[in-house]
Parts: C-alpha cells; sequence; structure tokens
C-alpha cells in the first residue's frame, strides 16, 4: 500500500510555475518502484524515488503532448487502490532514421494512499481531471494564431471509406484511431461508405445538431464529397461552419500532409501520419479553412463546386487519374504513374487568364463594393497579353482559429457507436479495380447558395481588364493549388496556409524536357521546385483564373476528382469553412 509523504515545497526554484498536484504512488505494471509524480500548468514530472537522490531519475511530460487522461477502478475487485493514465504523444527519434515522429506513451499509476477503494478513485480522479484540464488549455506558440477556448462534450461523426488507398483504412482505423479517440474521450459514431457520393448525400440531408464535428478517414475524395454536400444544403451557410477533421487514409491524403506541415512537424508519411493527424484531433483546435468556388461550363448545364486543394490540368491531372490502376500500391502510385506519363510527355493548348493578388487587393481597398458578374466590366476588352511570372507581392501567412468542441471524458464503453454498411465497391474502386480510368463525378444538384462570385463574369464573356492573360497556347500543366501539399511527399505550395486568401498557381509551358520535368518534381519533396530558375516554370499568387482547353482531348480535376473536360474558372473565398488543425 502507497504510504503518503509530505508534499515539497509547491514552486519551482525559479518561480515561474507552480506545482498543482503532487504525489507519491507506484504503477500499474509493479508496485516494487515507486515514483513522484508533479503537475504544474505546462508539465507533469516523474521522478523514480530511490534511497540515494542522487540517483532520482526524472522525465518531464509536456502537456501540449497530452491527448487526455482517464481514472478507473482495479480489474482485481480485491484491489483497494485505484488507477489513473495519461496520453501522451511526443516527439521521438523514428527508428532508423533521424527525423522524428509522434509516438504514444502512457503513464499509469496506481492510487492507494488508504484503505478506502471509494477515497482512492476519487484521488486517480482528481489527478485524472487536473491533468486532462490542464492539457486542454495549453496552445501551440505560433505568430499570429490565436486559439479558443474549446467546447466540451464534443460528438463526432466520422464517415470512412474502406476502399481507400490500398484498402485499409477500417484496420488503420482500429490499430490506431479508434485507441486515440477513447484515450481522449471522444464519443464517436462510425459510418463506413458504400458507394461514390454516399457522404455526400448523407451530410447533405443530415440533422447536423446531432453532431459537433466531421471527421473523414479516407483520402482527399471524401472530403470532397462531403464539403459539397454541405455546401448543397438549405442552411449552407451555418452547415459549412461545422467543424472538419481529416485523417488519412487514401493514398494522396495531401490535406492531411498540408496540416501535418503547417503544425511546424518534419516530414512524415503513412501510419506515422496518421497517428500526427489523429493527435491534432484529439487536441480538437479549429483553424478557418479557404474553399475555392469552381464553375464548369462545359456540362448539359454549369456547374459549381467548391474545392478545398487543388484544380489541375494537363499532366498533374493525367498523373491523378491514370494511376488509379496502380492504387494497390499505395502512395507509390504516383511515382508510378508520373514515370509513365514523362515516357509520353503530352502538351496540351488552351488559354489561360487569372486575376494577380495583389490586383485584386488594390481593387478592394479603392472601392466599398466588390465587382459583381453583372457590372460594366462583363464587357471589357481582353488586354494585352501580359505576364507576372514569380509575383514578390506579400500575402498573409498563418491562420486565425475559432472555437472548437471536445469531448467530455465520457466512461468507458460508452462513447463508441459503430454503424457498419455492406461492403460494396465504390465506383472509383470498382474502375480501378478493372483497370479503368475513374469515371466523372456525377452531376451534382449543384449548390443552393454560396457565396457569390463576385471577381467572375461569365464563361461565354471576355475576363475583365485588370486580368493578366497568358500569351502562351501551349502547355504541359497548369496547377492552381490551395493548400501546401499535392501529395503526401509533394510540397507543390510551400508557401501557403490554411487560409492566406490566395490561389497558389503554377504552370509549365511546352518545350521543357523530360529530365528537367522529372528534376522538378524531386525538388517538389521539398518544396524547392519554386526556387530552382526553371525559365519553363511560372508562379503566381492570385484570387481567380479561367481556363479554357483548345484540345479536344484532356483531363481536368478538382481535389483529384476527375470532373467534366472543358472550360473552367475558379475563385478563391477567404475563411469560409473551419477544420480542426493545430
Amino acid at each position: 500500500m502507497d504510504e503518503k509523504r509530505d508534499e515539497p515545497n509547491l514552486s519551482y526554484r525559479n518561480g515561474i510555475s507552480q506545482i498543482q498536484l503532487y504525489g507519491e504512488f507506484t504503477t500499474k505494471a509493479s508496485r516494487k518502484f515507486r515514483y513522484a509524480a508533479s503537475l504544474t500548468e505546462r508539465d507533469l514530472t516523474v521522478q523514480k524515488i530511490t534511497s540515494a537522490p542522487a540517483g532520482r531519475s526524472k522525465v518531464v511530460f509536456n502537456l501540449r503532448d497530452c491527448v487526455g487522461c482517464r481514472a478507473f477502478k482495479a480489474d482485481d475487485n480485491t484491489d483497494v487502490g485505484a488507477y489513473f493514465s495519461a496520453y501522451f504523444y511526443p516527439f521521438k527519434k523514428r527508428w532508423m532514421s533521424s527525423g522524428v515522429a509522434r509516438q504514444r506513451t502512457e503513464q499509469c499509476f496506481r492510487v492507494a494512499s488508504g484503505l478506502d477503494p471509494h477515497l482512492n478513485l476519487e484521488e486517480a480522479q482528481r489527478w485524472a481531471r487536473a491533468i486532462s484540464e490542464s492539457s486542454a488549455h495549453q496552445r501551440p506558440q505560433r505568430n499570429g494564431v490565436v486559439y479558443s477556448e474549446v467546447r466540451r462534450p464534443c460528438k463526432v461523426l466520422l464517415l470512412l471509406n474502406p476502399h481507400s488507398g490500398k484498402g485499409q483504412a477500417l484496420s488503420l482505423f482500429t490499430g490506431h484511431v479508434q485507441r486515440m479517440l477513447h484515450e481522449a474521450s471522444i464519443p464517436h459514431t462510425l459510418v463506413v461508405t458504400e458507394r461514390q457520393n454516399h457522404a455526400r448525400e448523407l451530410v447533405r440531408e443530415a440533422d447536423l445538431t446531432k453532431w459537433d464535428a466531421l471527421v473523414i478517414m479516407s483520402g482527399d475524395g471524401l472530403l470532397f464529397e462531403v464539403v459539397n454536400g454541405l455546401m448543397e444544403r438549405e442552411d449552407w451557410e451555418e452547415a459549412i461552419q461545422t467543424p472538419l477533421g481529416i485523417l488519412p487514409g487514401g493514398s494522396g491524403n495531401a490535406l492531411a500532409a498540408s496540416i501535418h506541415h503547417y503544425a511546424g512537424s518534419q516530414p512524415v508519411s503513412s501510419e506515422e501520419l496518421l497517428v500526427s493527424c489523429g493527435f491534432l484531433l484529439c487536441k480538437g483546435l479549429v483553424a478557418r479553412l479557404d474553399l475555392t468556388s469552381v464553375c464548369l461550363g462545359s456540362a448539359p448545364q454549369p456547374q459549381r463546386l467548391f474545392s478545398f486543394l487543388s484544380l489541375a490540368w494537363g499532366f498533374v491531372a493525367d498523373v491523378d487519374i491514370e494511376s488509379e490502376k496502380y492504387r494497390h500500391v499505395g502512395a507509390a502510385r504516383f511515382t508510378v504513374g508520373t514515370l509513365v506519363r514523362l515516357a509520353s510527355l503530352r502538351v496540351y493548348q488552351g488559354k489561360l487568364a487569372y486575376l494577380p493578388a495583389e490586383t485584386a487587393a488594390a481593387a478592394s481597398t479603392s472601392t466599398d463594393t466588390p465587382p459583381c458578374p453583372a457590372s460594366s466590366s462583363t464587357t471589357s476588352e481582353v488586354p494585352s497579353a501580359h505576364t507576372h511570372p514569380h509575383p514578390t507581392s506579400s500575402s498573409p501567412h498563418g491562420f486565425c482559429s475559432s472555437l472548437v468542441c471536445r469531448s467530455s471524458r465520457a466512461s468507458p464503453g460508452q462513447n463508441v457507436t459503430h454503424t457498419f454498411h455492406n461492403y460494396c465497391n465504390s465506383n472509383n474502386a470498382f474502375k480501378a479495380k478493372r483497370g479503368q480510368d475513374k469515371p466523372p463525378l456525377a452531376p451534382a444538384l449543384g449548390p443552393r447558395g454560396g457565396p457569390p462570385d463576385s471577381l467572375l463574369v461569365p464563361l461565354d464573356q471576355p475576363v475583365p481588364s485588370d486580368w493578366t492573360v497568358v500569351p502562351e497556347e501551349d502547355f504541359v500543366l497548369v496547377l492552381a493549388m490551395y493548400q501546401s501539399h499535392l501529395s503526401e511527399d509533394l510540397q507543390a505550395a510551400p508557401d501557403s496556409t490554411l487560409e492566406d486568401g490566395l490561389i497558389h498557381l503554377f504552370y509549365i509551358k511546352a518545350g521543357i524536357s523530360r529530365a528537367t520535368l522529372l528534376r522538378l518534381f524531386l525538388a517538389m519533396e521539398k518544396g524547392a521546385h519554386v526556387d530552382a530558375s526553371c525559365p519553363h516554370l511560372v508562379y503566381a499568387k492570385v484570387r481567380a483564373l479561367r481556363l479554357e482547353p483548345y484540345s479536344a482531348k484532356g483531363t481536368i480535376t478538382v481535389d483529384g476528382e476527375l470532373v467534366d473536360y472543358g472550360p473552367v474558372q475558379a475563385q478563391v473565398h477567404g475563411s469560409l469553412a473551419r477544420l480542426i488543425a493545430s
């Protein structure tokens, strides 16, 4: 049985941080050794107690790395002790690597200060409550970022695509995520999607008052469905404010990699990226997320989609869609697809125009009302062709968070609901298994609302006079990015942030050699392609763009999803959605 000793001086010698709780405990694994635990507002310090003070070992756990703590009774009814376990995910050196990644550490202590099991449990609960509350108040220290107090409890609807990536999303959920959500006491309902657009239809009709957050475990395609399903609701303006979470379970995982990058962490992939995003989800801090309105003009009737990641035409879009047949190899599908497409490089004809960010900023400060598609600008002449390669205009970086939900400390076994459906192949996965290209998205009902595209004019009219029209008509690729990563290992827009209000536009002109194009993509792994001084690569920060393909055949993707081929234009809408990303 543990004995309680006199508490030490409840302040550190530097006088900066005070000890809130102190206790001496054994562990669940062994009662042979005793440990002194000290809790401050920032750290949990654990010291092994020995007869020689100089030999006392000390380990300090930063509460920023803690996702939760729970108290519980002993399994053995004859044990009068109680227990509390704290769960940490600190950065540790990776196995066989010089980098670091978040790795799980559990600290479990046995409380037995007396013979009364109820008093012991109350003491364990006091420690668990104090650790949980202190860890919840920790905020990342980043310039320009202010975090609000979290709300509890947080009820999560988790949508999972069992066929994304290598088809291992469900096993990854049970192997990692389920335990993390339990440790953070986040009640959740799991829905396994059955087909393409299942998630889109579900969130379009769901009673969102039942949920405090929507979490997607898949590649980027399932989040695309969810975003557009929310924007197709009558109450889209309120619905799109529902915090969204992303857990990487696909082959691309671009948004997950971007979130990990924004958190200031070293690049990781696969299950290490999943643990990182799971940790951010458990911490539950919400940032604002830009969405881009994408207007398609080639369908039987014009479509308007909302995009959170990218718009691509040419090489990148070709690789994304044609590599579907290599889905079974996971993220390596893009490497294989790149090599295959390099062997027979294509050139596309078309016209590209865009509104430079500095032009839009100047216009917004000179007038109280933004231009409207019905204004006189719709009849303006197309300006003389001019380019702005690598513009140097500054843009705001960092993101501002808003209120987030967080779970209450639900008791074990009462915070999880699983809804499993029959596993039928999604359209995309079925086509991939047969070696066929992924089909275009089914025609959408079209958003019932959404903010007006005040920077765009109808596709059948010339772009406004303050737009830049690119004189080149032969392109290898056009890529518009709103996040930093194009995939787990491709940092396409290194200057991008979640809510910078920018489209990071890249295009590569015809004439580039295969070797040079390959070097650019290799440099993109570290975001170094922007500084590669390649004369064929142009990079511009823009607010809106228009692409008009001349080639009879081609591929256009939005967030990696195939859309109808034809004229397209887009405008960014800053801070329209919210994303769980600390």
